[in-house]
């Protein structure tokens, strides 16, 4: 029996490599000769870095980064070897779970730090790159990321204008003589799995401002500072697109990507998908597994569980999902190529106790003897 595990990671308790080796411990439990592929699985968040690194023989970098507000941060980051790509999460250098909420301030915070985590792994021979620029605390349009990688945001004096969102009030001119040569020879893949635009009531500073710690005022100004940024952009390059889908996400960061750098927004999913493969493997495989955290209507509209059901369907494979927790809309899975899910908690119990990753390991490993032995009963009936 052929199978393969692509499962999300379980936060706060599994990892994606973890989830999978504990499916296979406890289907091993009945069918010890089992061929059991377990593949790493992410949707370009968090986890990322970890889920790709390891699963594709890659190892882990360290560097230390400037962080959202000035401070030192160490940023890991992977780099898989075979193709000398680099795999970046943005928030590792510029995220939001970098600083206490009360602190929150897009005003001043900066994305100068994913520019530097860039240009180190251009610096050590890479040339490809998936980032994933999810869980932002900033709103600058990507400006501090271009200008660690040597291009001149200017203000009318000639002077490189500050960091964080405030600094595109004064900007305007864009150079790019002083630019990374090697940038020339770099692609990017840019995870990316919101659609809004740069500006106005669907922008970034309208829908994800808030949370990142602007006031009504601030939410005004960053849009119409961001607006400009755009118009100075097409100098450069005139066919940069602030409506573009995805030009918003991560305070403006798709669109400094799309509009300066050879990138291309894409899927999360999409990208882990073709990255690891997974395709290849479900070929010849007699049964897929996935699942994640919490299974419910939102994994039915396009996560990473029902990412993996489409690709199985697609070669008439079944698929089992396994889940921490699975909600009574969940059954819209279903319909959505996952056959049967099942939660993998055994009893009445506490959140932390659900997510102590030892207890989470050994409820996966039962989970998965339990459906075993359900399939080795109707495969001796047949």
């Amino acid at each position: 029996m052929k199978i393969v595990t692509a499962i999300d990671s379980f936060k706060g308790s599994m990892t994606s490599i973890e989830a999978g080796n504990a499916f296979a411990e406890g289907f091993h439990r009945v069918y010890p000769d089992a061929e059991i592929a377990v593949r790493p699985l992410a949707d370009g968040g968090e986890g990322t870095v970890e889920a790709l690194t390891k699963g594709m023989n890659g190892h882990l970098e360290h560097v230390t980064v400037t962080g959202p507000f000035g401070e030192p941060v160490d940023c890991p980051y992977g780099i898989i070897r075979d193709s000398m790509t680099a795999v970046i999460e943005m928030s590792g250098a510029a995220g939001i779970t970098l600083v206490p909420a009360e602190e929150l301030n897009p005003l001043s915070a900066t994305t100068y730090g994913v520019g530097e985590v860039i240009a180190d792994a251009i610096r050590k021979g890479c040339r490809r790159f998936i980032i994933g620029i999810g869980g932002s605390a900033t709103n600058d349009g990507g400006a501090g990321m271009l200008q660690a990688l040597g291009f001149g945001l200017m203000d009318s004096d000639g002077r490189e204008i500050s960091r964080g969102a405030r600094g595109l009030m004064n900007l305007a001119v864009i150079t790019e003589e002083h630019v990374l040569p090697e940038l020339a020879e770099c692609t990017f893949r840019i995870a990316c799995d919101v659609t809004n635009p740069l500006c106005g009531i669907n922008g970034c500073s309208a829908v994800f401002g808030p949370q990142k710690g602007a006031r009504p005022e601030d939410i005004r100004n960053m849009d119409r500072w961001l607006a400009r940024y755009a118009e100075i952009s097409k100098v450069l390059h005139p066919d940069a697109d602030p409506d573009f889908p995805g030009t918003g996400a991560a305070g403006g960061m798709g669109f400094a990507f799309r509009t300066f750098l050879p990138a291309e927004l894409q899927s999360g999913i999409r990208i882990v998908l073709e990255e690891t493969r997974l395709e290849s493997y479900l070929a010849d495989a007699d049964l897929i597994i996935t699942g994640e955290g919490r299974l419910d209507a939102q994994t039915a509209m396009g996560k990473v569980p029902v990412g993996v059901a489409n690709l199985a369907k697609a070669h008439g494979k079944p698929v089992i999902a396994f889940a921490g927790s699975v909600t009574d809309d969940a059954c819209a899975c279903n319909e959505c190529g996952i056959d049967a899910f099942f939660p993998i908690v055994r009893g009445v119990t506490t959140l932390e106790e659900a997510c102590e990753p030892e207890n989470a390991k050994k409820n996966m490993a039962a989970a998965a003897e339990q459906a075993a032995r359900l399939i080795k009963l109707q495969l001796a009936k047949r």
